[in-house]
């Protein structure tokens, strides 16, 4: 078992912060369990846009039910990290939870084509690839694993970052120590690069750049900037070779104890949430890389076709049934519409 797959061995060793974080909530009468709120969790902190967009998925249900179905919201990882809170979620001790494709990548195979580095071509593009039945495929393979897929959320586009210097090549990546979530694929994608994949968790990742434990790491303008990241990795270099999304999920636990019309009341609710998610996240991307920009850190811009080029061998590593050739080949059909 690779490294990265170890990573993500859904083992109950390793979510005993977030189980025991999340057994303080029951007993104190938060848990719908034994209260009236569903629970929902996010690694990212309470003004980040998935946040908000899950916030007001839960004031849509709310507002439709008259208070009949509500949410609570914890943020900024308070159960734990995306690897402690999806076994969680898988198990019904939390009802809904953002997670990013990384950690689903290990449990079901649809899931790595929307990870691939360099399939979108474009916002545009990604957002015309999924909001139709290819996302709908992919959201719906989820349900074996104990997760209803309700929408995607924007992710951005992912670059790298570091402490060292600008990459502008891949072969100024040989030798870092480079940050990436747990997923064999995203190792892969780094060490393809030429650079040392170091999986990890998003909340640890400050530190460690700080301590010189990792060179750098790579992630969107918001997570760049609302994780602190840019003050001790001064160097962005924009490959832009990531363009995957997150993904709104649900407990089947929790989704079998709803009636069927509050099931659909939910995926309505969800639904409903991408549009405002996408305007929260256009600003925020607008926000973060003034910020970025305004403290200093050099940004660079990067010729992507050799990065893409080093990446192409990793496709076939990872897309090697017929379902997943056959999302790459409709994805890539969508390609040349109109770019935002």
């Amino acid at each position: 078992m690779s490294r990265a797959a170890r990573g993500l061995d859904f083992a109950r060793r390793d979510v005993l912060g977030g189980a025991s974080a999340l057994a303080a909530l029951t007993m104190s009468g938060c848990s719908p369990r034994v209260g009236s709120a569903f629970t929902a969790t996010d690694t990212h902190v309470l003004d980040y846009p998935t946040v908000q967009a899950v916030i007001r998925f839960g004031e849509i249900l709310s507002a439709r039910t008259d208070g009949r179905l509500s949410l609570k919201m914890y943020a900024g990882g308070q159960l734990g990290n995306e690897r402690d809170t999806l076994e969680i979620t898988t198990f019904g001790g939390l009802d809904f939870n953002r997670i990013n494709l990384a950690p689903l990548n290990s449990i079901e195979p649809l899931t790595k084509v929307a990870a691939l580095p360099f399939l979108f071509e474009s916002t545009a593009h990604m957002r015309r690839s999924l909001d139709g039945e290819i996302g709908e495929e992919i959201l719906a393979s989820l349900e074996p694993h104990g997760l209803i897929g309700l929408c995607f959320y924007d992710s951005g586009s992912r670059s790298f970052y570091n402490t060292r210097g600008p990459i502008r090549t891949p072969a100024d990546m040989r030798g870092l120590k480079l940050r990436v979530p747990g997923s064999d694929l995203y190792v892969a994608m780094v060490q393809s690069l030429g650079a040392d994949a170091v999986p990890m968790p998003l909340d640890e990742v400050y530190q460690s750049l700080a301590q010189g434990v990792i060179d750098g790491a790579e992630n969107n303008w918001p997570s760049f900037e609302s994780g602190k990241h840019f003050e001790v990795a001064r160097y962005y270099s924009l490959t832009n070779h990531l363009l995957a999304p997150e993904v709104f999920v649900m407990s089947k636990i929790s989704w079998d104890k709803l009636t069927a019309s509050d099931q659909a009341l939910v995926r309505d609710a969800a639904r409903q949430s991408v549009p405002y998610m996408r305007e929260l996240w256009d600003r925020q991307v607008a926000k973060s890389k003034a910020i970025v920009m305004g403290s200093g850190v050099e940004v660079n811009e990067v010729d992507p076709a050799p990065f893409a080029a080093a990446m192409t061998g990793m496709w076939d590593s990872f897309i090697d049934d017929a379902r997943q050739r056959n999302l790459v080949e409709r994805i890539q059909a969508l390609r040349g519409g109109e770019s935002e």
